[in-house]
């Protein structure tokens, strides 16, 4: 049975993401802030899917809270998929970088870059004995696309997206993928533009089995798009 880590999975797009992993079979270790919303999510899981999935709720800017979701993985039996989707803006709403709280972009790269980071590094023993070990970290546009206000935030992304990328070429033996998914129908981009419609934006329960075709066809480490994903055909997906 594989086994996978997902963080921020209480909402958004890391529950969907263990949603999808769930229904093909994945046993499941799920991490969050939020105690009472992430046991919800692994317990109705568990009732749906049959799956075998634990809880820790924590911070993965916690050294601790890291190792508890890894030791978590251990028992169910190793890992084979690290997703790295928890993330925060560094301040809400957005703000121009001319007023940017320094505190809260320390914050942000301690979750965004540092937590990703640690967690490899703590689930790297297991994730080599894997037959198909891989790590997923969630990117977005603005690590690329300098967008006014979304410039703190962007700077953690593309810390991340460097970092995958220097990971791949360390680590030949795992598939190491970086994924924008793309603008979402979730409470973090309501908190980032209050004032934006989202109502035309896909909701992470259609993103999410998009962004698991690279796991399903076997893609090569590098960086993807939700939007590139779901217009190549099988057998192939466009990188940029």
């Amino acid at each position: 049975m594989s086994v996978a880590i997902v963080t921020g999975a209480s909402r958004g797009l890391g529950r969907a993401l263990a949603g999808e992993l769930a229904a093909r079979g994945w046993d499941l270790v799920l991490g969050a802030r939020g105690a009472t919303a992430l046991e919800e999510a692994a317990a109705g899981l568990e009732r749906a899917e049959g799956v075998r999935v634990v809880a820790v709720a924590g911070d993965v800017s916690s050294e601790a809270h890291r190792a508890a979701l890894v030791a978590a993985a251990r028992g169910l039996g190793g890992l084979d998929l690290l997703v790295n989707n928890a993330g925060l803006l560094g301040a809400e709403p957005l703000v121009p970088l001319a007023v940017q709280p320094h505190a809260g972009l320390r914050e942000a790269f301690e979750v965004n870059v540092l937590g990703p980071l640690g967690l490899v590094q703590e689930g790297l023993p297991l994730l080599r004995a894997s037959a198909a070990g891989a790590v997923l970290n969630i990117s977005s546009d603005a690590a690329v696309v300098p967008y006014a206000t979304w410039g703190a935030y962007g700077a953690t992304k593309a810390a991340v997206d460097l970092l995958s990328a220097v990971l791949a070429v360390e680590e030949p033996g795992l598939r190491v993928w970086w994924a924008d998914p793309g603008s979402m129908r979730t409470r973090m981009m309501a908190a980032a533009e209050p004032d934006e419609d989202l109502a035309g934006l896909p909701a992470p329960e259609e993103v999410a089995p998009v962004l698991l075709r690279l796991l399903e066809r076997g893609l090569p480490s590098g960086r993807y798009t939700a939007e590139a994903l779901a217009a190549a055909p099988a057998g192939g997906g466009a990188r940029r």
